[in-house]
């Protein structure tokens, strides 16, 4: 009868279904690769790239950001269309990789160094060598050491010229890497604190890069909401001002289109984070106050708060 409860109640446990888990790395590389997308930011040229933190307050470090730009220089920019070439899922890690992934993979050479072996002694420095020590007669003894000084000075005027040699080719071999760097793509990395959400999928990966990446390719294909935010677009029947997009304002546009379509600050204050310049203005239009943050004079998010 035990037995017979036991099977029963391993039966029941078998037709429980599993939690879900994020969509297969199979899956999204079917989804993704070999598509096009707009980038909206510049992108170093490195296989670091960006690092994204979406279940973060801050998704984004800027200073980090800016110290990769500068190190590495940019390999994409700020609007270029560029393929998706890969999509890894790792435990909290998914790694979106544009045009190449960056620079810096495996069997990339990121060494500027070029490698110079001393001069080897000659076979006949290594005989005056022995020579000198069992000479007994002075006289002798002091022509083998001029000798042997002399090799070993001529030797020494070698290895500087190997070396002087090594330092050109570093340098045309850093320039080299640094090109090469500027042709290798870049990437985001979705990293999550907690693990990669169950069930997260294809649409998941947009919501979280939304603010950084255009997916053209899904324009028919509507990404769902993931929670009410207090950001949204002007509409003209809210807001039926003159200007860029009939009153419109979206991510990606200048300073100057938005005063254009808003109107001059109220209030504007700037800081600095690492290399870059973030202005965060303040608008009010009838009963709401818009909250908008630009970095480099580009608007990269803003929020609605009622007056």
């Amino acid at each position: 009868m035990r037995n017979a409860f036991r099977f029963l109640l391993l039966l029941c446990l078998a037709a429980v279904p599993a939690p879900a888990q994020a969509q297969s790395e199979a899956e999204l590389r079917e989804f993704f690769e070999g598509k096009s997308v707009r980038v909206k930011m510049d992108m170093p040229a490195t296989q670091q790239g960006i690092d994204v933190y979406p279940d973060a307050r801050r998704p984004l470090n800027f200073e980090e950001y800016s110290a990769r730009l500068k190190a590495n220089g940019i390999s994409i920019k700020n609007g270029d269309s560029v393929m998706i070439t890969r999509v890894r899922l790792k435990e909290k890690l998914i790694e979106f990789q544009l045009a190449g992934g960056g620079y810096g993979t495996f069997g990339d050479d990121t060494s500027g160094s070029v490698y110079t072996p001393s001069t080897p002694k000659s076979n006949r420095e290594k005989d005056l060598e022995k020579l000198v020590k069992s000479e007994t007669n002075a006289s002798v003894k002091r022509q083998l050491e001029r000798e042997l000084d002399d090799l070993k000075t001529a030797r020494a005027r070698e290895d500087l010229r190997n070396q002087a040699a090594a330092a050109t080719a570093a340098e045309a071999k850093k320039a080299r890497i640094a090109e090469t760097r500027l042709h290798s793509g870049s990437r985001f990395n979705l990293r999550y604190q907690e693990g990669v959400p169950r069930g997260l999928a294809a649409d998941g990966v947009m919501r979280a890069l939304a603010e950084y990446v255009d997916f053209p390719f899904a324009t028919d294909r509507p990404v769902p909401a993931a929670a009410p935010r207090a950001e949204e677009e002007f509409r003209p029947s809210r807001f039926a001002v003159g200007g860029v997009g009939g009153g419109t304002i979206r991510k990606g546009m200048t300073l100057a289109e938005v005063e254009q379509a808003l109107g001059r600050a109220e209030k504007s204050t700037d800081r600095n984070e690492g290399a870059l310049k973030v202005t965060t203005a303040i608008y009010s239009r009838d009963d709401q106050r818009i909250t908008a943050e630009f970095v480099e004079g580009v608007l990269i998010r803003y929020s609605i708060a009622s007056r």
